[in-house]
This record gives C-alpha cells, sequence and structure tokens, in this order.
C-alpha cells in the first residue's frame, strides 16, 4: 500500500502521554498519524493543504486557540474533513457547543479505546462514500409533484393532499434547493451557504429545524420520513419516489 493511500488522521492534543497512546492505537490500525500540540499549528497545518488530511481527532482545551476556534475557523473556510472532539468537557453544553461548531462526533475523556477506534473507521468510511459525488449546476425546476404535495415555485402555491399549505419564503428556497439537488447528499454547511449565504456563522441546529419543518408538510410520518433522508454526521438527502414528475 502506498503511503497516500493509508488515511491520514490528525490529532491535535497538548497531553502528549494521551496523543502518543492514540497514534501508537492507529498506526497500529494502519493510518498514518501526524500529532500537534496546539490548535494554530493543526489549522496552518491544513491550510497549508486542504486535502493532507482525511480526518482530525481535536482536543477542546488546547494552548493559543481553542478546538472550538479550530473547528469553526475550518468550517468558515468551508474546509469539511470529519472532525472527532475528544475531550473531558462532559456537560451537555460543551457537546451542543461543538457541534454547533461543526463537529461530525464528539468523544468524552476517559474513553473506550475500542470505541474510539470504531468511530474513526466510521468517519474515515463515511467520507470516503460522500466525497466523490461531483457538484454539478443543478437544472431549474418550477413546478414539481411529490408523494401527496404539489409545488408551483414560480407561484408559490403549494398544496398537500390537495390542500393549500401557506410556506415562508426560506422554507420555499430550502425545499427547492433540495428539489433541484435531488438525490444528492447536502450537507449542513452547503445549506448555510446556499440558502441562508452564510457559512459557520448560524447555528447547525437551525437548519435541523426547518428540516423538522418540512417533514411535518410533506411526510406522511415525519418520524419516518421517506422523502427529507436524514444521513449521519454527512447531511441531508430529498429523494423523490418513483411516480413524480419535475416540470422545467
Amino acid at each position: 500500500m502506498s503511503i497516500r493511500a493509508r488515511k491520514h488522521v490528525l490529532i491535535v492534543e497538548d497531553e502528549k502521554h494521551l496523543a502518543m497512546g492514540v497514534k501508537y492505537n492507529l498506526e497500529a490500525e494502519g493510518y498514518r498519524v501526524t500529532w500537534v500540540e496546539d490548535g494554530p499549528t493543526a489549522v496552518r497545518l491544513i491550510e497549508a493543504d486542504h486535502y493532507a488530511f482525511d480526518m482530525m481527532i481535536l482536543d477542546l482545551m488546547l494552548p493559543g486557540m481553542s478546538g472550538y476556534a479550530v473547528c469553526q475557523t475550518l468550517r468558515e473556510q468551508g474546509i469539511f474533513l470529519p472532525i472527532l472532539i475528544l475531550s473531558a468537557r462532559s456537560l451537555p453544553e460543551d457537546r451542543a457547543r461543538g457541534f454547533d461548531c461543526g463537529a461530525n462526533q464528539y468523544l468524552n475523556k476517559p474513553f473506550d479505546l475500542d470505541e474510539l477506534l470504531a468511530r474513526v473507521k466510521n468517519l474515515l468510511k463515511l467520507h470516503t462514500q460522500v466525497q466523490p459525488a461531483p457538484v454539478v449546476a443543478p437544472v431549474k425546476i418550477n413546478q414539481i409533484d411529490f408523494g401527496r404535495a404539489s409545488i408551483n415555485f414560480e407561484t408559490y402555491e403549494v398544496r398537500v393532499d390537495d390542500r393549500e399549505v401557506k410556506m415562508t419564503h426560506k422554507e420555499l428556497q430550502l425545499l427547492r434547493y433540495f428539489v433541484e439537488n435531488q438525490g444528492r447528499v447536502i450537507s449542513r454547511q452547503e445549506l448555510l451557504a446556499e440558502v441562508w449565504d452564510m457559512s459557520g456563522e448560524m447555528q447547525t441546529r437551525s437548519v435541523d429545524q426547518f428540516m423538522l419543518r418540512l417533514r411535518k408538510i410533506f411526510e406522511i410520518d415525519p418520524a419516518k420520513p421517506k422523502h427529507f433522508l436524514t444521513l449521519r454526521d454527512a447531511g441531508y438527502r430529498f429523494v423523490l419516489d418513483t411516480d413524480s414528475q419535475a416540470s422545467l
């Protein structure tokens, strides 16, 4: 196996004993591993080459720059390599803040080694599956029928089960983006950039709230959606049913 074919993990951790233990075990699993002790160094390495690393294991309490700041800085630059926060901070608000900054997963110290290795493996596998899909210019769609719904984006008319439904302008923007990119995995960060014209400034849970609203309107059972799907640690995907017809 070539050096580049091996997945490259960046560990950002100022506790040397812990970092060396994680590094040793990851290398035993066949990964390449680079270790740095502070946030600014991690950011510089990734900014120098966005594709040098396949994922990051990130502590929160770091010298020079907190793990929160590292994560948010990278996300604001459109760098979306998987980030696993590994921290002794275990309060719900710490975890929520980590996810709001763009982390994919959060694991508390002390941790089980097998769980850490499993999370690394799953994050890298998911990232490999999602990355290759090319982003193509979407086809502009003015009207679509799917499931129980009929939507005209030109007249802002929405009908579900032949009943008129009122939707906000932002809800319709989000719906149209999904329709025009149907079948493709779309990250929260992409939705923020393309629908809200923001990047890293809006809490990701706000996107989730809009998704809940779309499911409530269009899904027969919002708890078991068939059209607006969530892909854990990746984002969302809109799926048309086999009877759907779209008008360009």
